[in-house]
């Protein structure tokens, strides 16, 4: 099984720029009608804006230079209303088009959110939380940048440049070669430049995610920081992150400017080389006055797109690259699939959990469980000791299934774990971390978190549900009881507070099995005897595994396992297990 899910990882394959602006449209399907609608009124906004220098050489040659006033008056007229509805127009695009980005960046949003969310704990492990809220709102208000911004006027520049680069061959091949000659340069430089630029803004937006993971990770663990007065360490860290984020904008700054410069040299040039031919054709008599200046008008035409599409091209760019950070994400598959019916092994009641021939190991690194054999029968409680770093939070972990096994299978209830959906899996199983996560809101809240049996009861009735589970008692420890406010992550709170609010969540689940990693670690002596009476009270369906360093929390255990070196295997006794985990221990 691939567990790299790494959204590092370079994809070095190179693109058209059709591909590109194809794959970049295509984060905007939802608004397909709008778009649609405002590509439209560009199209005839562009054909109205092509059709006025033809009118205007028509003008001079037959009216101006013939001094027929009205003719003049006439055409001013046609003029002036083409370019009227060319404003009124452009003003309803610009309406569509801004709501449009909004909408569009909205359900992006959303989207990746959601995204990342359905993603393992595998992902997070390989990729800082700091990138990933850059990703969620810079890269996508980048997309809102240019899709409110500077699409429209991308494809119009397009259009319009390919327009009047047709009209001016049509009119005059030979005219029309001089003047798009000068375009060829650069087209030739902008091919040679374009994978240079997209790699400077790609390098800044990824710097942009680094630096917001060193201010993301420096405030969440800032009691630590305070504790070892260690704020210059964190200081030059950030010091650091912000320099090469600096670089990397100086970087980006001139690669989106370097176009600008190059393409008005060679539109100047152009229109340079049209008027010196135009008069030599003027007095060869091959071409007139009005006509020469309708020429140079669609050489403006056909150049000032250019001179747009050297900012815009920038900005395309830094779309794409932060296009190509959100597609990462959106490209990920979770790994933890759940199997169909026809791989659902038949239901078997004797054991609640089973490791067959289990293998693990994190990405890039060496093996920590190997062979792994053992069964978890219904109503028991189970013991895993071991000395640090020996894999027991691993192997919980695998039977909770937040990683899946390298090899092997784990069984719960005799069917393939693979074979229960999120939410079945959740019910039948409660895990209580070491440091368990709170939510902002109440306490009730946090304790209903996942639970929608008892979701829709008053506080009264659900305070009778708790008085009956025999855990009343626990919510002493709070001011306000459930009404008690939680702050992010808990940080208002004792980790032994915290903890027993994890309890209290995971036992009112009444699950078929509930792990206790170390869950009465930051817990007095006095809760924990409490707990302890709570537990003896649970469902004889329920299987106990506690993971545990304290020797007191296992005495009871129907069956202690000692987790060492990648091997699960049975202690025997409770003096077998004590020798067990001190010679384990000495060896490690």
């Amino acid at each position: 099984m691939n567990y790299n899910l790494n959204i590092e990882n370079e994809d070095k394959v190179k693109k058209p720029v059709y591909q590109e602006l194809k794959n970049l449209l295509s984060a905007g399907a939802a608004e397909k009608k709008n778009l649609v609608v405002a590509l439209t009124i560009m199209l005839i906004n562009t054909s109205i804006n092509l059709a006025g220098p033809l009118i205007i050489g028509y003008t001079i040659d037959h009216y101006i230079q013939t001094k027929e006033y009205n003719g003049l008056m006439m055409f001013s007229g046609i003029l002036l209303c083409m370019y009227c509805f060319v404003f009124g127009a452009s003003y309803i695009q610009t309406r569509l088009m801004g709501g449009a980005a909004q909408r569009i960046v909205f359900n992006l949003r959303n989207i990746v959110f959601n995204k990342i969310q359905e993603l393992p704990v595998t992902f997070f492990n390989q990729n800082k939380a700091g990138d990933l809220i850059s990703r969620v709102n810079t890269d996508t208000d980048r997309l809102n940048q240019f899709f409110s911004q500077a699409l429209l006027q991308f494809l119009s520049s397009i259009f319009m440049l390919i327009a009047a680069g047709s009209f001016m061959l049509i009119i005059n091949f030979k005219l029309g070669l001089v003047a798009i000659l000068p375009a060829l340069c650069i087209w030739l430089f902008v091919n040679r430049l374009s994978p240079w630029v997209r790699k400077k803004n790609a390098a800044n937006s990824k710097n942009v995610g680094l630096m917001s993971a060193e201010i993301q990770e420096s405030l969440s663990n800032f009691k630590v920081v305070v504790a070892f007065n260690r704020r210059d360490y964190f200081r030059e860290r950030f010091d650091k992150a912000n320099q090469q984020n600096y670089t990397t904008a100086i970087g980006s700054g001139i690669a989106n400017t370097v176009f600008m410069p190059v393409f008005s040299l060679f539109s100047n040039i152009a229109q340079l080389l049209v008027l010196i031919y135009g008069i030599y054709l003027i007095k060869n008599g091959g071409l007139s006055i009005g006509f020469l200046i309708s020429y140079i008008a669609y050489a403006n035409n056909f150049y000032n797109p250019i001179r747009q599409l050297a900012s815009l091209w920038a900005s395309f760019q830094t779309a794409l690259a932060s296009w190509d950070r959100i597609s990462k994400i959106l490209t990920m598959d979770n790994d933890l699939q759940v199997l169909k019916s026809e791989e659902i092994m038949s239901s078997d009641d004797r054991g609640v959990i089973e490791f067959q021939n289990v293998h693990f190991g994190y990405p890039e690194g060496k093996e920590i469980l190997h062979h792994v054999n053992f069964r978890l029968d219904k109503g028991k409680t189970y013991a895993f000791v071991g000395p640090t770093g020996g894999g027991k939070t691993t192997t919980a972990s695998i039977m909770a299934r937040l990683y899946d096994p390298l090899q092997g299978k784990v069984l719960l209830k005799g069917r393939d774990i693979r074979s229960y959906d999120a939410k079945e899996r959740a019910r039948r199983i409660g895990f209580i971390l070491q440091e368990p996560i709170l939510f902002t809101g109440t306490v009730k809240e946090n304790i209903l978190y996942g639970n929608e049996e008892y979701a829709k009861d008053s506080d009264a009735a659900f305070l009778s549900v708790i008085n009956n589970a025999g855990l009343g008692q626990l919510l002493n420890v709070f001011d306000e009881g459930l009404d008690t406010n939680v702050t992010s992550g808990g940080e208002s709170m004792s980790l032994g507070q915290r903890q027993l609010i994890a309890f209290m969540r995971a036992f009112l689940r009444k699950p078929d099995l509930l792990i206790l990693d170390e869950a009465t670690a930051n817990i007095d002596t006095v809760t924990e005897q409490l707990l302890s009476q709570i537990l003896e009270k649970l469902p004889s369906k329920t299987t106990l595994v506690i993971i545990a360093h304290r020797l007191n929390t296992i005495e009871n255990a129907d069956e202690i396992f000692f987790v060492n070196s990648g091997e699960v295997v049975q202690a025997g006794s409770f003096q077998d297990a004590i020798q067990k985990l001190i010679h384990g221990k000495i060896q490690s």
